[in-house]
C-alpha cells in the first residue's frame, strides 16, 4: 500500500544498498569525477549517527528504494551547526511511483532539523529534472534561497563527467 510507504533510520546494514544507489545517482547527476571513497566515508559516518543520519525507505538488507543523506556540519563563516541535505536519492525503479517518496524524504529532513533545532539547508546543483526537484523543494521548504552557479572553465567538461548537462 502507498500509505506503508516509511522513512526508517538507516544502520551499518545498510552500507552496501546505499552505496550501490549513491554510485548509480552520482553517475548520473555528477559534474566531476565521483570518488567512492569520499561517498563512503560520508554514508558510513551518517549510518553511524556521526555529525549525520541517513532516512531510507525499503526494508532492511534490500537494495533502497530510495534515501536521504544528511550530514550536519557549519557555513563557512559561522561556528553554529546546520543540517545538510547531501543530496535525496530515489532508485529510478521507483521514480514515478506512486508514494511520493522524495516528499516523505523532505518530510524526515525536516523531523531531523526540528528534531536536532537548527537550520536545514538542501541544494539542487544538477540540470537533470530539475524543474521537477525544484516544484517539490518549493512544496516542502517553500521559496527558494540563493541560486547555484556553475562555471565550466575554458574546457568545459568532458562527456564522461557530465554526459553533456
Amino acid at each position: 500500500m502507498i500509505d506503508d510507504i516509511k522513512v526508517r533510520i538507516g544502520t551499518e546494514g545498510d552500507v552496501h544498498g546505499v552505496m550501490e544507489l549513491a554510485l548509480e545517482i552520482v553517475n548520473e547527476h555528477t559534474f566531476v569525477t565521483p570518488s567512492p571513497q569520499k561517498l563512503l566515508a560520508d554514508i558510513w559516518s551518517a549510518l553511524m549517527r556521526d555529525n549525520g543520519i541517513i532516512g531510507i525507505i525499503g526494508e532492511p538488507g534490500k537494495k533502497p528504494e530510495g534515501c536521504v543523506l544528511l550530514r550536519i556540519g557549519k557555513m563557512w563563516y559561522s561556528d553554529e551547526d546546520v543540517l545538510e541535505e547531501k543530496s535525496i536519492f530515489i532508485h529510478k525503479d521507483f521514480r514515478s511511483a506512486k508514494g511520493g517518496r522524495a516528499r516523505k524524504l523532505c518530510e524526515f529532513s525536516k523531523l531531523v532539523a526540528d528534531g536536532l533545532d537548527i537550520p536545514l539547508i538542501v541544494g539542487i546543483l544538477s540540470n537533470n529534472r530539475t524543474e521537477g526537484k525544484v516544484r517539490l523543494y518549493r512544496r516542502q521548504f517553500g521559496e527558494p534561497t540563493g541560486a547555484f552557479f556553475l562555471y565550466k572553465g575554458k574546457g568545459g567538461f568532458s562527456k564522461e563527467k557530465n554526459d553533456g548537462r
